[in-house]
């Protein structure tokens, strides 16, 4: 098993290297903003499902709205853009919605902003890899691979655990490995956009009928007319555009320094990207009459217009990056879930184990648990996005609002110091004004631009609910406050825990007397070496318990341990239901109560085969009666192991 081990992760790294282990610009660009910037290839599709509903009824205007759509979604990303910006700088150590609401707005709101990441960062893996798989099948449509429709299931879970090993691998090589395909994308998605218009405008006759026979709506719209809560709906489903935009922000401290500002360069040129890509595609998709489809993407449709007759190839290469991004683009969760997990561990409000690094410098807990989570999302919505996307940015948008709102609680409180300063230094305080003169602050601009970012990721939040509530958004809206009841929970328990291991009180070490039982099953080597390490703890206090299944194999025993038994007492006692554990434990109640203020320690004796297949030969009472005794208080259980060669 070890050896499995090294060969998918690795070797070990030391803890040394924590600090080298670091991102460039460009390597961080693949990493954090290939979520984001991989969404251009499914976002416009998200707002053509809804128009569809329109278009069934009869309005054959309704794609046209596609547009204008897309230039409102390209509006907010600016304003979100812009105020993570801020966030950056603000907060250089990582300013992830959780740790900036929990530290402006206080724990609750915190852990609000967690839960809806944890749940953003499942959902993300789950769209990214089903999309993903999607333009794998797509490009298949009249291929005799059409069939690979039907196993997307399979095909997800396959590149869940692909990415899963690659970041278990390390931050280094998970970014060497993304960063290739990240940068095949943008090219073939430029190079797709730029044809394309090109192509259009030489030879608008190129512009497809379109095929409404296999037409697609999306999931749980039926036909009706245009209106504005189905254009709001529209427009909600295109936010899924936004998605990965925090990625930056929570990932600050993975980048080279100055890492303040590689990380705002960065989350610059992806908003940069990502506008232009998202905006193109909807225009693309307008412009040659493209409509969603059962078994094709919009994007392939797209691609098969614009590259045809010689330059047919490069059409494989749009799907083949297309696919590479979508599902490499769950590598952002990957890095954003467990970095958010060991938080949230840290302040105990998850197991401690998910605050752990493993071999490789990476949050090995939080990567599996997430492979997990997202592996079972996508087995129940059988790797369609369409069902999945409702879901998504629910959790999105509110940790967008809470992240704004605490920015801006964070410059309405540096506005406030400021001032105190300012009154210091007009009493005359000579010290507090010259350092307020060294000190230039702009907090009233970047409240206002973080109030604006609050306000208008809020519409967007209530916009979502309305409009796709019974779509599915009513799960995440469930679903999050039962997270936070857990955090609560699980808080609570530490610090039980805590509290009842604290030192207080205690007035230093007691002198123990031990009673001394050894279960024994019969008399062979291991027995004896267990009887020996009984009688070093307590040479007159041992005895030896055997529990009675049979009478001729009892008597036996008894005249075996008169050689063996080394002068320690054999209690037999009676088991007329053929159970080990309960006549055993009536002993020990017995002896508790015959000697109180003692320690009962209880000597287990176990054999531990060559190999470890030659457990399953053997019984696991041992196991069994450890594991029991672990829970009764005032009985100390340990094990003496018989290692047999091989």
């Amino acid at each position: 098993m070890a050896s499995l081990k090294r060969l998918l992760v690795g070797s070990p790294i030391r803890t040394a290297r924590l600090a080298h282990e670091r991102l460039t610009k460009k390597t961080a660009l693949a990493i954090f903003a290939s979520d984001a910037l991989s969404s251009t290839a499914y976002a416009t599709e998200q707002i053509l499902l809804v128009l569809a509903a329109s278009y069934v009824a009869g309005q054959s205007v309704a794609f046209g709205r596609v547009v204008p759509i897309s230039i409102a979604i390209g509006a907010l990303l600016v304003i979100v853009a812009i105020s993570y910006r801020q966030t950056i700088y603000a907060y250089p150590s990582g300013g992830g919605a959780f740790i900036v609401a929990k530290d402006n707005l206080g724990t609750m709101p915190g852990l609000i902003a967690g839960a809806s990441l944890l749940v953003d960062y499942i959902l993300t893996v789950s769209v990214s890899i089903a999309a993903g798989v999607e333009a794998i099948t797509s490009a298949m449509v009249g291929t005799r691979f059409a069939g690979l429709h039907e196993h997307r299931v399979v095909l997800c879970l396959f590149f869940i655990v692909f990415i899963m090993v690659a970041n278990l691998r390390g931050v280094r090589e998970a970014g060497a490995m993304f960063a290739a395909p990240s940068y095949a994308f943008i090219f073939s998605f430029l190079a797709l956009i730029g044809y394309g218009l090109i192509r259009y405008y030489l030879n608008p006759a190129i512009v497809p009928v379109p095929n409404d026979a296999d037409l697609k709506i999306a999931e749980g719209y039926h036909a009706q007319p245009l209106s504005m809560l189905l254009l709001l709906g529209a427009f909600a489903n295109g936010c899924a555009a936004l998605t990965g935009i925090e990625a930056i922000s929570n990932g600050i401290q993975a980048f080279k320094q100055p890492e303040s500002k590689n990380a705002a360069t960065t989350l610059s040129w992806m908003a940069v990207l990502l506008i232009v890509m998202f905006l193109s595609a909807s225009l693309l998709a307008h412009l040659f009459n493209v409509h969603p489809l059962e078994h094709e993407t919009v994007i392939s449709q797209i691609a098969r217009v614009v590259f045809t007759g010689p330059l047919g190839w490069f059409y494989y290469v749009v799907q083949a990056t297309t696919a590479a991004i979508l599902i490499l683009a769950a590598n952002t969760s990957f890095a954003g879930f467990p970095r958010l997990a060991s938080l949230l561990a840290q302040d105990r409000f998850l197991p401690r184990q998910l605050a752990n690094l493993g071999d490789r410098l990476v949050f090995s807990n939080g990567i599996v648990l997430l492979a997990i989570f997202s592996g079972l999302l996508v087995w129940a919505f059988r790797g369609d996005t369409s069902r999945l996307i409702p879901l998504y940015a629910v959790g999105v948008f509110l940790s967008f609002t809470l992240s704004q709102a605490g920015m801006v609680v964070h410059w309405w409180r540096e506005g406030k110091g400021l001032r105190a300063m300012r009154a210091a230094a007009n009493a005359g305080d000579n010290a507090v004004a010259a350092q307020l003169a060294a000190r230039k602050s702009h907090w009233r601009k970047y409240l206002v631009v973080n109030g604006v970012g609050a306000a208008a990721t809020f519409v967007v939040l209530l916009i979502f609910i309305v409009t796709k509530f019974i779509h599915g958004a009513w799960i995440v809206v469930v679903l999050i406050p039962l997270l936070v009841w857990m955090f609560l929970r699980i808080h609570r328990h530490y610090v039980d825990v805590a509290r009842q291991l604290s030192t207080e009180g205690l007035t230093g070490l007691r002198q123990l007397h031990h009673e001394v039982i050894v279960p024994i099953s019969g008399i062979h080597r291991g027995v004896i070496a267990a009887l020996e390490y009984a009688k070093s703890i307590a040479p007159h206090h041992v005895t030896a318990v055997y529990v009675n299944l049979d009478d001729q194999t009892t008597q036996r025993l008894r005249e075996k341990w008169q050689q063996w038994g080394s002068g320690v007492n054999l209690v037999v006692v009676a088991s007329p239901y053929r159970s080990l554990i309960r006549p055993l434990f009536n002993y020990v109640d017995r002896v508790r109560r015959s000697s109180p203020g003692v320690v009962i320690t209880i000597v287990l004796p176990e054999f531990v085969p060559a190999k470890w297949w030659q457990n399953l030969l053997h019984n696991q009472n041992t196991l069994f009666l450890k594991g029991a005794l672990l829970f009764k208080r005032g009985v100390v259980v340990t094990n003496v192991p018989y290692h047999l060669e091989h």
